[in-house]
């Protein structure tokens, strides 16, 4: 299991510009991915029909936003900033969904942190994540994520 860095709020700033760290592998099983269609309402066929999907592309892929969701999973086992009262996203600067997440693989995030800014009384935290397929040189995903934490 990933051990997540651990970071004081009033030292964030030191941070930047260094990968924090990798997360644990997660498989993405396609119960996972049928519950994303229910929960969003895409049900297209290359993520949900099985039969389909595994005939034209090798198998059903995951949803890009599926991917996407993962982040707030996949953060905490990367970085856990002590003397925070409360965090929020606050949005992204840019997504890329870089490659095809075949169903039944792993999927693991690498961050570095690229900036830290004052903002609205915290500080706004812009982060590189990288959602690596198992197996694969090409990610699945690449977001400039934006938070902000409160001490």
């Amino acid at each position: 299991m990933a051990t997540p860095t651990k970071i004081a709020f009033e030292d964030i700033e030191s941070h930047v510009g260094k990968e924090i760290g990798v997360s644990d592998w997660h498989l993405i099983d396609q119960d996972r991915v049928n519950m994303f269609a229910d929960a969003t309402g895409d049900h297209q066929w290359i993520h949900v029909d099985v039969e389909r999907a595994t005939a034209a592309l090798g198998s059903p892929i995951v949803h890009g936003y599926l991917t996407l969701s993962l982040l707030p999973m996949l953060g905490p086992e990367i970085m856990q900033v002590t003397g925070v009262t409360r965090g929020i996203n606050y949005g992204a600067n840019s997504v890329r969904f870089t490659n095809m997440v075949p169903v039944n693989s792993k999927l693991r995030m690498r961050q570095v942190l690229k900036e830290v800014n004052e903002k609205a009384g915290g500080k706004q935290l812009i982060s590189t994540c990288t959602v690596e397929i198992e197996g694969q040189e090409r990610p699945a995903c690449v977001a400039e994520t934006i938070s902000i934490l409160y001490g």
